[in-house]
């Protein structure tokens, strides 16, 4: 078996250029690009990476997709807390990661994460594994918007065994949780971390396909829903639970607090968040209304598909 993390990272920043263009292309607007390096000897991570934003769309109120590939001698809390065996050993991590927020209330914003992680110690085998997902998060529920979006997910791990499924979505649905409101962020999708199972090729094979099924999982929602009549309500619904989003990506999310804790770039790693969002106190959607049925019938876990 030959580990490969430059093939691993051709792949990413592939798989970056052909997302930004299927989105450019929904859009109408063009991706900024925003290139970043963090030299060696600058603080305990060095590397660098590739931030495309958009802002202010015709379609997406903002999008983010970034690159990173960074290297360390010590690992933050998060990541070395659960491996023990690869506390002071050389690492080395890389990944693409991607939010959409799109401006419309009724199109759902969407996340998309796929990342290698390696760790090297002279004389010894090479600890390694995958990570990745993508989840859903609408603000106004569609069955069909979320079977499709689940399908997508599904034939994705199907190549490499009827398991994967069931047992990815459990770890998303688990994952995409906030604790302290007792609430799923969205209506899932697929979630796995410190994967390695299958070998080196397989394993990033399948995340290939997970990267690779994006572009279908969600575009097609936009485009359907971007052009929907909505008015102030709606658009104050979506400012309200975007406020979920940030209260997961900053309390839970293991990738934005690892980037934080190893003294990653604070504007990349926050790229994820949405521009306009709303906390009220207290606040409860009014009994048969859309924004009730949100809670009642989409965010509680199911099998979509």
């Amino acid at each position: 078996m030959t580990i490969s993390p430059d093939t691993v990272k051709s792949y990413l920043l592939d798989l970056q250029l052909r997302i930004v263009a299927a989105l450019e292309q929904l859009d109408g607007k063009q991706f900024i690009t925003d290139q970043w390096e963090r030299p060696a000897g600058s603080g305990p991570i060095a590397g660098g990476g590739i931030s495309r934003i958009l802002e202010e769309g015709n379609v997406l109120e903002r999008g983010g997709i970034g690159f990173s590939h960074v290297t360390g001698t010590s690992l933050p809390p998060t990541a070395a807390a659960n491996r023990p065996e690869i506390a002071g050993r050389r690492w080395e991590a890389m990944g693409v990661s991607l939010v959409m927020h799109p401006r419309n209330p009724y199109a759902p914003t969407s996340h998309m994460n796929v990342r290698f992680f390696i760790a090297t110690e002279e004389g010894k085998e090479p600890v390694w594994w995958f990570g990745g997902g993508m989840d859903l998060t609408p603000y106004y529920g569609f069955e069909a918007d979320v079977k499709h979006f689940h399908q997508a997910c599904r034939d994705a791990l199907a190549p490499f065994g009827g398991e994967l499924h069931p047992r990815f979505k459990k770890w998303c649905d688990d994952y995409f949780y906030l604790k302290h409101r007792k609430e799923p962020r969205g209506v899932g999708g697929i979630f796995f971390d410190d994967f390695n199972e299958l070998g080196f090729e397989r394993s990033f094979a399948l995340v290939r396909s997970v990267g690779d099924h994006f572009i279908d999982a969600y575009l097609p929602l936009v485009e359907k829903h971007k052009d929907t009549p909505y008015g102030e309500r709606e658009r104050d619904f979506q400012a309200y639970r975007r406020g979920r989003y940030v209260e997961f990506n900053l309390v839970f999310d293991r990738g934005t607090l690892f980037g934080l804790q190893s003294g990653g770039r604070t504007e990349s790693i926050l790229m994820s968040m949405p521009p306009v969002v709303k906390w009220r106190y207290d606040w409860k959607p009014q009994p048969g209304t859309p924004e009730a049925k949100l809670y009642t019938d989409f965010l509680p876990p199911r099998d979509w598909v």
